[in-house]
């Protein structure tokens, strides 16, 4: 960890440098690169700052863009992707996650739609629940027809999303969901399950405690109407349980999102319900409800004490202050679509600071993720973090004021707020390419592996910064077993590798699916708001496996699921081992 700001700053990664100059740096009119890394940096830091000459003038302004820009370019902290794409710039639209409601109507219908192509266009993804839209078939008064049901509507919007890409810069992204009591619930299961069906959605169905209890008991579930609540169909609670897990098993989707659950730590109940997520599932919203992330990169504040890896936790903390107000800043400078998404965004106040690195961390201190030890560690990590989020809230709220609904608020009376969450675990899928860092609260994937689909066609090739620190440390980078293992991503098929090393570098599909989610609850124990968090399955998995999952997940009170079986889906983002470019690779390890 650098504390001495005069040092030179971390040299980016090829694979950082492409994934920026593909996405990020801005060009000119014929497409050319006018923007160095540093200068992207600059641009941010000095856009966002601007937001403090409200309170403390010009010289709070230079402060802050210095410190904001350290932050970022020391690769400790960075904000969710349309900050990066946009700020400074003429869009300024600076949010990453969106909630908007789907009434039962066609002009409701279609304003969502254009709103959601407005916002992808801008570089944020949106978050749609479909559950009051009326079923295939049911009659429609005002037209004499009958409808066509949510799972049409959602290949409409899947339709317009193909041809938006975000920011101008990549494709947009969706999450929908359909309540486990609608009456179309069995073909939302099946959605996904033909190739390339709705391909720019996750999808997850809305599970309520009532209905898990009904399957515990092997009780019958009431599919209702939405429009006027009549019984439709009554069906036992197993047989939809099993064809969401079949499907899962199959495909991925759909995954699971706890209403109770979510419901439960809804910060302004006052204001309605959260029946909706972003596309990844860590940011429950409100409709219209949009939310701003970061994420502080661990491996950035290991530092060696008594001989031992460990957290500086001192610097750890001033790192959480700082991504604090940088997030809390955004919402002041931020563009904002739509008024209702305006109204939403200052009345609330929402943050989401989460975290990248854990894996890298941990092999660091040479913890094996499969362990009590990582849990443990993860557990206090994350309350300090929170603790400290919460605490630099309260601190903006002392000298800028509580959020406006702070009194509809869980806060009220007794503890002030600036924001009414701080705390949410993002995948960070290409922000961690760009710190170098492991992504989110996940494993290893693989110790080699290529990224596909990422930049257009092109290809990412990677190998672990630590497995490649361990492999110089221990003196391995000349053993016979090396080439073989970056050749198959992971150390499991491989003779001649130490015990110990072969535990500490487990890679996604070795650790057992319980570990994952036990890593993904002990991070939610201590986040506002949700837990991005793929539970990494290995082929061989069986339908047995993610029922088990799946039910674990809901009785631990996590407030969304999803799996993924490798090899279940032809289009898969990821590949373990570096097969085609072998020779590449050792160039890249000496």
């Amino acid at each position: 960890m650098r504390d001495n700001q005069d040092q030179p700053y971390p040299i980016l990664q090829p694979a950082a440098l492409r994934v920026l100059e593909a996405r990020y740096l801005r060009r000119d009119h014929k497409g050319s690169l006018r923007e160095t890394p540093d200068q992207l940096f600059h641009r941010v830091a000095e856009a966002v700052a601007a937001a403090e000459k409200k309170w403390h003038g010009d010289e709070a302004v230079r402060h802050w863009a210095k410190k904001f820009f350290h932050l970022m370019r020391g690769l400790y902290f960075l904000p969710n992707s349309p900050t990066l794409m946009n700020a400074g710039t003429n869009r300024g639209q600076l949010s990453a996650c969106f909630v908007l409601p789907v009434e039962d109507n066609l002009d409701a219908i279609f304003s969502a739609l254009h709103q959601a192509a407005l916002i992808q266009q801008s570089g944020g993804g949106t978050g749609f629940n479909f559950s009051k839209l009326r079923p295939e078939g049911d009659l429609v008064q005002e037209s004499g027809g009958v409808a066509s049901g949510p799972v049409s509507f959602m290949k409409v919007f899947d339709a317009a999303t193909e041809h938006i890409r975000q920011g101008g810069k990549r494709r947009g992204a969706n999450m929908g969901i359909l309540n486990i009591d609608h009456p179309d619930i069995f073909s939302f299961i099946q959605s996904k399950q033909e190739k390339g069906a709705l391909r720019n959605f996750n999808i997850s169905v809305g599970i309520t405690d009532a209905f898990m209890q009904a399957l515990e008991a092997g009780a019958d579930w009431h599919l209702r109407n939405p429009n006027g609540g009549a019984v439709s169909q009554t069906v036992p609670a197993k047989k939809l349980w099993e064809g969401i897990v079949q499907a899962a098993w199959s495909t991925g989707d759909p995954g699971l999102i706890f209403l109770s659950a979510i419901e439960e730590a809804n910060p302004t109940p006052r204001l309605g319900e959260m029946q909706s997520t972003n596309p990844c599932g860590e940011v429950p919203l409100l409709p219209y409800e949009p939310c701003n992330l970061g994420s502080i990169n661990l491996s950035r504040f290991i530092h060696k004490e008594g001989g031992c890896y460990r957290f500086h936790w001192d610097a750890l903390g001033l790192a959480v202050d700082d991504a604090v107000r940088f997030l809390d800043d955004v919402i002041d400078v931020n563009h904002y679509i739509i008024s209702p998404i305006r109204e939403m965004a200052l009345g609330n106040r929402k943050i989401g600071l989460g975290v990248m690195g854990w894996a890298d961390s941990l092999i660091s201190m040479g913890i094996p993720y499969a362990s009590d030890e990582a849990l443990a560690l993860g557990a206090e990590l994350m309350r300090f973090i929170a603790e400290r989020a919460h605490q630099a809230s309260a601190e903006l709220a002392a000298e800028r004021g509580v959020f406006p609904n702070w009194k509809n608020s869980v806060y009220a009376p007794a503890l002030p707020m600036r924001n009414a969450t701080c705390t949410s675990i993002a995948p960070t899928g290409t922000i961690s390419i760009i710190a170098g860092a492991s992504s989110s609260i996940e494993p290893l994937f693989a110790l080699a592996f290529r990224r596909m689909h990422v930049l257009h066609e092109d290809v990412l090739d990677s190998v672990s910064p630590g497995f490649l620190e361990y492999l110089k440390d221990h003196m391995y980078m000349d053993k016979p077993w090396l080439q073989e293992v970056l050749s198959a991503g992971d150390l499991s098929g491989s003779t001649g590798v130490p015990d110990s090393m072969r535990l500490l570098f487990q890679t996604s599909m070795e650790i057992s699916p319980d570990w994952h989610l036990r890593h993904q609850l002990v991070f939610q124990k201590h986040t506002d708001n949700a837990v991005s968090k793929t539970i990494n399955l290995p082929h061989s998995a069986s339908i047995t496996d993610v029922d088990h999952i799946y039910r674990m997940a809901w009785k631990e009170r996590a407030k969304g699921i999803t799996i993924f079986r490798d090899g279940s889906t032809g289009s898969q983002v990821l590949h373990k081992g570096v097969r085609e470019q072998a020779d590449a690779c050792r160039v890249c390890v000496r």
